[in-house]
């Protein structure tokens, strides 16, 4: 079996029990929102700031697990964690279904020179060094899998470039089955920002 496949399928397994299930309220998210999250990730989960994730249209149980996980220092960030603490797992599953529920702005990647590069990684990875193709896992068109994998399309090319280099450190070990380490160990400096600018226009 390829190691692409090989790493779907873990990953398949260790997800399908590790996600919260969320089915919150999305206008007692929406509330919530407006009190907690709006200045760093925007009303509606289209962040203005490059450094934050924008967390609209991204599936509810990947929100909610990241959220929870925050909250117990699993996932490791000094402002997350105070921002989570004051949630309860009802609070966490609404906002997952409030940003959900939003629509996310199309945007473009900060680097058209590394287009290519970033198409070729993200579509059939790279043979010479095992990394396999992130659309085995975050789909053609970086929509992801709901409760499993999550949405990559238009996210800031920043964030996703420091949460790459945090897996490949090892400062980020929220992953199920090591999955994303064991990946971004595999990148070199060039194919994160490639991948990272690709993935912002995808839709």
């Amino acid at each position: 079996m390829k190691f692409s496949m090989v790493v779907a399928v873990a990953g398949l397994l260790a997800t399908s029990a590790a996600f919260v299930q969320a089915k919150g309220d999305p206008a007692k998210g929406q509330r919530i929102v407006q009190q907690v999250c709006v200045a760093c990730h925007g009303a509606d989960g289209n962040s203005v700031a490059p450094a934050n994730p924008s967390l609209a249209a991204q599936h509810p149980e990947y929100v909610a697990k990241q959220l929870a996980e925050f909250k117990k220092g699993v996932r490791k960030n000094p402002t997350m964690f105070g921002m989570a603490a004051t949630l309860s797992d009802d609070d966490m599953n609404n906002v997952a279904a409030y940003f959900a529920g939003q629509k996310a702005k199309v945007l473009e990647g900060t680097n058209p020179d590394l287009q290519e590069l970033g198409k070729k990684i993200y579509k059939s990875g790279n043979p010479a060094t095992g990394l396999p193709a992130c659309a085995a896992c975050h789909g053609p068109k970086g929509s992801g899998m709901p409760a499993q994998f999550p949405r990559l399309a238009g996210q800031h090319a920043e964030y996703t470039i420091t949460q790459l280099n945090a897996f490949r450190k090892g400062e980020r070990a929220n992953d199920p089955a090591a999955t994303m380490r064991a990946i971004a160990g595999k990148m070199s400096d060039k194919e994160i920002e490639a991948v990272a600018n690709y993935v912002v226009g995808l839709r």
